[in-house]
């Protein structure tokens, strides 16, 4: 990871790019201090182009607003990508870091500046939601019988879904046992209650997903529907692992201890 280091009046802009973690905290605390000495008590972290940032970077950011708060100063998050602002709020940092969509707001936001400085612009933002769960009935007649169903009765869905149709849905919870993840139906027209009759109980399905605080690709995994519930805007899915890999087991393990230790460091945050 990058840092580059754009100072002001009132507060110390600091643009980081790459991929954030472990080993980069002691650079990241190195530079807040750094700015403190010389002064400005207000610290902006742009995260634009951090792609990837785990469990411990996190803390360090904590840190950092608390080392920014103790020398009477406000810290503030500015345009983070879209990695980075989905997992500040699975862990419920946005609730106690202040985050702001561009610089010129996060300046006014710390220090009250009516003008700000506007960050060189870039490329790179991942696209991706990590919050993605890809999945596909492991039995294909069921594509046939209900979505080829719902096209022929939907004028609407003049396509034909395929043998190798794959839904997008979006993840709600993961344990090393279970995951949970939501669909709205993506472009079948399904309402829920046909949703909830494709991802029927009982039935086992091949699913693919990220684990955002982890660097390293999609997981597979084959599951099974133990739960459905239907909403008003599509379907919870709640589901047992089958076949599982081992690496994979662990890394979801990982994971869970991860959002287990920032929900400690958040806990921390909030009582101080």
């Amino acid at each position: 990871m990058h840092i580059s280091v754009e100072p002001g009046d009132q507060y110390t802009l600091l643009h980081l790019r790459g991929e954030f973690d472990t080993y980069y905290c002691p650079l990241l605390e190195q530079e807040v201090q750094s700015a403190l000495d010389k002064g400005t008590p207000n610290l902006i972290l742009n995260l634009r182009l951090v792609k990837y940032i785990n469990s411990t970077a996190l803390g360090s950011i904590l840190k950092a607003g608390k080392m920014v708060s103790k020398g009477g100063g406000k810290m503030g998050i500015s345009r983070p990508s879209p990695f980075c602002r989905d997992i500040l709020s699975k862990v419920g940092l946005d609730r106690v870091l202040n985050v702001y969509d561009s610089d010129e707001d996060a300046v006014r936001g710390v220090c009250g500046e009516e003008e700000a400085k506007s960050a060189a612009s870039g490329d790179g933002e991942l696209k991706l939601d990590p919050s993605a769960l890809i999945f596909k009935p492991k039995d294909a007649s069921r594509i046939d019988h209900f979505l080829e169903k719902a096209k022929s009765e939907n004028p609407l869905h003049g396509h034909a879904f395929g043998k190798n149709w794959t839904g997008v849905g979006r993840m709600a919870s993961l344990t090393p046992e279970t995951l949970s993840f939501t669909w709205k139906g993506g472009s079948t027209g399904l309402s829920a209650f046909e949703m909830g009759q494709l991802l029927a109980v009982g039935t086992d399905w091949s699913a693919k997903f990220r684990l955002p605080l982890l660097q390293r690709g999609y997981c597979e995994a084959q599951v099974e529907i133990t739960e459905m519930e239907e909403r008003t805007d599509g379907i919870k899915a709640i589901c047992n692992f089958k076949e599982i890999d081992d690496a994979t087991r662990e890394a979801i393990s990982q994971y869970a201890k991860d959002l287990t230790f920032l929900r400690d460091e958040l806990k921390k945050a909030t009582d101080a």
